[in-house]
């Protein structure tokens, strides 16, 4: 079984180890924003004083940040923010939020030391502490090479993440893999293809491989599949929220639709996962975890995805000895944010 002793991450920090001391963390998303303040005590980290906040309530981050600091009476020297885009020379600028994030500016506004990581950055960062509960095993492979991992992740967006093995210890680093652009197999997809072409040109793992994603399978298979919506499955889906009414419809023995839905989403999921090992040569293992991962895992049949994960040309001899796990840990963002700024960063 996984755990965290398996995960030797990078971590300088740790040799001038910080105690007692409060570090403020933010995992920022476009719809909300998740506040906590770790206590870095004994080599582990304790969250504490969370909130939830509106992003678009704000006119900057900043602004956000000063709330939670004067509503919570914290005072830190260090806060590690978390962000759904790109990081370049420490500033995030991207469409997923609705005004940039400068580190530098930060610090100088705030007077808080601030390290800026990407959401699957810190997603990685945060399997240095990870327990056995946390992980379901797809694939435990008996002939283990020791190398480079992959981490996959579904939920608002799709993310992607790899850890760079050096011959000792993993070094995460993020990727924008999911917005590569998505390519069908068969004349099926090819028409699935086309649906998405129509909606949004350039069609990306992304817009299959996540919420907007997953309403998008769906709603082929209803529209041009011509599988039939129930009032029943209508009412669930679009009255509340479309993950939580499908994974409901799923369950039940006559919702055809939900079920093909789940199982054309999982069959995608694991080839995009075996696109991800392969460009990675991530021989230490693949890591699959998001929101969406954790609603579908019942109806994800462990023998179908290892075999749809292993079609290959020519690299079926390196994907079967790769381990596969689905970790749900919904603070990693969190935790991982808390880890990189307390043990990367001296």
């Amino acid at each position: 079984m996984i755990t965290s002793k398996n995960f030797q991450l990078y971590s300088p920090g740790k040799e001038t180890l910080l105690e007692n001391e409060n570090l403020l963390v933010a995992d920022v998303r476009r719809s909300k924003t998740f506040f906590a303040v770790y206590e870095v005590k004994d080599g582990t980290l304790s969250p504490s004083s969370e909130r939830e906040f509106t992003t678009q309530d704000f006119s900057s981050f900043a602004e956000m940040t000063q709330r939670f600091i004067t509503e919570t009476s914290t005072k830190t020297g260090r806060m590690s923010v978390a962000v759904p885009g790109p990081v370049i020379h420490g500033r995030c600028e991207t469409t997923n939020l609705p005004w940039a994030i400068d580190a530098a500016e930060l610090q100088e506004n705030l007077g808080i030391k601030t390290c800026l990581i990407n959401d699957m950055e810190a997603t990685a960062y945060s399997l240095a502490d990870l327990s056995e509960a946390e992980v379901i095993t797809i694939h435990e492979s008996d002939n283990l090479m020791p190398g480079n991992m992959a981490v996959l992740a579904a939920g608002n967006g799709l993310g992607e993440a790899g850890l760079f093995w050096d011959g000792e210890i993993l070094h995460p680093f993020a990727t924008e893999g999911g917005h590569t652009e998505f390519s069908p197999r068969n004349e099926f997809e090819v028409e699935f293809y086309k649906f998405l072409h129509k909606i949004y040109g350039i069609v990306s793992w992304e817009n299959v491989l996540s919420k907007d994603g997953l309403y998008n399978i769906y709603r082929y298979l209803r529209d041009i599949g011509r599988h039939k919506e129930s009032d029943d499955l209508t009412t669930k889906i679009h009255e509340n929220n479309f993950l939580e009414g499908l994974v409901e419809a799923g369950k039940s023995s006559d919702s055809r639709l939900a079920r093909l839905t789940l199982e054309m989403f999982a069959e995608f999921l694991a080839r995009e996962a075996n696109y991800l090992v392969l460009k990675l040569k991530a021989t230490g293992g693949l890591v699959i975890t998001g929101e969406i991962a954790e609603h579908v895992r019942t109806f994800i049949n462990k023998d179908k995805f290892y075999k749809d994960f292993m079609i290959s040309d020519k690299m079926e001899n390196l994907l079967k000895d790769i381990p596969i796990y689905f970790v749900f840990n919904q603070k990693a963002i969190s935790q991982g944010a808390a880890y990189y700024c307390a043990y990367h960063e001296k």
